[in-house]
């Protein structure tokens, strides 16, 4: 290292200065304008034949130069930082210094006063004026020199993932909005012809390539993932691994213009306004958004009265948030969670002030308060989310899955056939399919009674949508993780081999509102939930994102009726096509509504009882396909 970095070095890691070095080094400045001025303006052997005098004059401007100082405090900033201000404040001194020189100049001559001071009032004024140039030209070459210095510390070299016109855009972007933050250090091309490009000066490696030696070669620090290579990076488990191994923090870009994003075609001003976001193990995990014919939807409901059940929830926030965008009429929304409700009502009076929006709480089995709203509020479609979801807390408490989540179906469902509800859409669960458990099948049920009365008449179209765990819902395993990360492990994971189908929580509202547009009643849409996800390898993911270091896994068994694998169809189900081809509609076996009434009249009155295996036995009638799995109900399927 040179000596001049070395210099530099010591002076930037000091926080600052003492006072007197900026003090001395403008008196220097002071003193140099004085000796340079009159040499400019004379320009003769005369300075050195009166060179005491040329001294004392240029000390004197010094001392006068003091005053100045003083009064406008030039030397109490921190050189590094100097701001317009600071710059103000020495223009100010050094014109302050310029007319006390000329007043004392004026003086001495009107009184006659022979001093070795000589000059007059254009040399005064150049001097100052050549001091304050200097004084600004060095706080702005300090301050340059400090940005510099911090750069190639603070600046993190970077590779962007996508390269031709999105990765372009991309890096233009970051050149002239960032580039104290991110120092481009080259691309990563999927394209085996782009191997061995120079893009914006910067070399093209292919994905193929022996990328840990290149970022250990680099000493990469980030990758920043184009926009339009996110779903390739998604379904690049084996990159995304050896990145994290690395300890290579990933980016994705937000907020880029939609329109561009659909045509395939992104330029920097795409990118206007775009932020970058550290990614989380939810943006890592692989999976397919669901696009929705949005016009459909908002024709469907814009102007219309809706009312949401679960409105509270992770999927019934989010649809409230989602149809109140199309400005409906009125929206009812009901939930017997009352903290989280009044959460809602926040939300509702700051983002959507002009929506006449209701909130209740109160329970959907209460069939009075029920029957109230409808015959008041009149509703044109019934959006359908509450529910019990967590399989260990349904386990043993069967009565209450079956009261909550069945019997109040069937009261929504049954006022939604009264008061000429249009659509009715209920939100189901992969669980539903071969459950193992109480929740699972109560959902069943609830599927089988919708399908059931939608045959029985035509004044209201019943619609079931039915899908895996949505990421980050209350109470799911990537928050208990993060937790269990934040407070140094163990991270629990039920068995090694346990596996679960993602989505995301505004994706699987698309879907639900989609289904509601265009299902014509009685269908149960599935969609295609991509690849499952191994829990054991999303913690391991999660801790390895988090930095976090010596984080044990736990094994702790499966819980009362967990399931090792997730279906989204049973064995004897088949599926059709639909309007969208990420979306499938289940062929399921057809039930007799009468018989269904019957049956589910009987499994309401065992579970008043509060007799858990009789309500589970009855339970287990009604969806033969119904097997517990590690639970005391497993004797009941001997």
């Amino acid at each position: 290292m040179s000596f001049l970095n070395k210099l530099l070095n010591w002076y930037f890691n000091k926080k600052s200065l003492p006072y007197w070095c900026l003090f001395l080094v403008d008196s220097i400045i002071v003193l140099f304008s004085g000796l340079f001025t009159y040499w400019i303006f004379n320009r003769t052997m005369e300075m050195f034949t009166h060179r005491f005098d040329v001294l004392y004059t240029s000390l004197f401007y010094v001392v006068v130069s003091w005053i100045g100082a003083r009064v406008f405090r030039t030397y109490s900033g921190v050189v590094r930082y100097s701001s317009f201000v600071d710059l103000q404040r020495v223009a100010y001194a050094n014109l302050l210094s310029a007319i006390i020189a000329i007043i004392t100049s004026l003086a001495l001559e009107h009184w006659n006063v022979n001093t070795m001071i000589t000059y007059n009032q254009t040399e005064v004024a150049a001097t100052f004026g050549l001091a304050m140039l200097l004084m600004w030209g060095i706080r702005i070459v300090v301050k340059n020199l400090n940005d510099v210095t911090k750069a190639e510390h603070d600046t993190m070299r970077v590779l962007i993932y996508g390269a031709m016109t999105g990765g372009i855009g991309l890096a233009k972007n970051i050149r002239s909005q960032n580039p104290a933050k991110f120092k481009l250090c080259g691309f990563i091309s999927h394209d085996s012809r782009a191997k061995h490009m120079m893009l914006m000066g910067e070399q093209v490696y292919n994905v193929e390539d022996d990328l840990a030696e290149i970022i250990q070669k680099e000493k990469i620090e980030a990758v920043l993932v184009s926009p339009l290579r996110l779903a390739d990076f998604r379904d690049n488990q084996e990159l995304q691994d050896l990145l994290i191994k690395a300890g290579v923090k990933i980016f994705f870009a937000h907020q880029v213009k939609e329109a561009s994003l659909k045509d395939g075609e992104l330029t920097e001003d795409d990118f206007a306004g775009m932020q970058l976001k550290e990614v989380s193990v939810e943006d890592l995990l692989p999976r397919q958004e669901i696009k929705v014919d949005m016009d459909s939807v908002g024709a469907m409901l814009t102007g219309k009265k809706v009312l949401i059940t679960g409105s509270a929830g992770s999927i019934g926030s989010e649809m409230v948030r989602q149809i109140a965008v199309y400005k409906p009429a009125k929206m009812m929304l009901i939930d017997q969670a009352e903290t989280p409700q009044h959460d809602i009502l926040l939300m509702m009076k700051k983002d959507y002030p002009e929506i006449d929006a209701e909130i209740v709480v109160t329970s959907i089995s209460r069939v009075t308060r029920m029957e109230a709203i409808f015959s008041t509020f009149k509703p044109d479609y019934v959006f359908h989310a509450a529910a019990y979801k967590h399989v260990p807390m349904m386990e043993p408490n069967p009565s209450e899955a079956v009261m909550n989540n069945i019997y109040g179906t069937k009261v929504i469902a049954d006022l939604s056939v009264k008061y000429g509800v249009k659509k009715f859409v209920m939100v189901s669960t992969d669980k539903a399919v071969n459950p193992t458990n109480v929740m699972g099948c109560s959902k069943r049920i609830c599927e089988i009674y919708v399908q059931s009365l939608n045959k029985t008449q035509d004044k209201c179209q019943f619609v079931t949508t039915r899908f895996g765990n949505v990421l980050g819902s209350n109470g799911s395993v990537i928050p208990l993780f993060r937790e269990q990360i934040k407070n140094g492990g163990p991270v629990t994971v039920t068995d090694e081999r346990i596996v679960r189908f993602f989505m995301l929580i505004p994706e699987a509202c698309k879907l639900v509102l989609e289904a509601g547009t265009k299902g014509n009643g009685g269908e149960i849409f599935v969609f295609d939930m991509g690849k499952p996800v191994k829990i054991i390898d999303l913690a391991k993911r999660m801790i390895a994102l988090s930095g976090a270091k010596n984080v044990e896994i736990k094994i702790t068994g499966l819980r009362d009726g967990e399931k090792l694998y997730e279906e989204v169809l049973n064995e004897l189900e088949g599926t059709k096509p639909s309007f969208h081809e990420k979306i499938r509609i289940a062929e399921v076996r057809q039930y007799d509504y009468d018989e269904v009434c019957k049956d589910i009249d009987e499994l309401i009155e065992i579970s008043k009882r509060y007799d858990n295996m009789a309500t589970v036995a009855k339970m287990k009638e009604i969806v033969p396909e119904f097997k517990s799995n590690h639970s005391v109900y497993e004797a009941l399927d001997k």
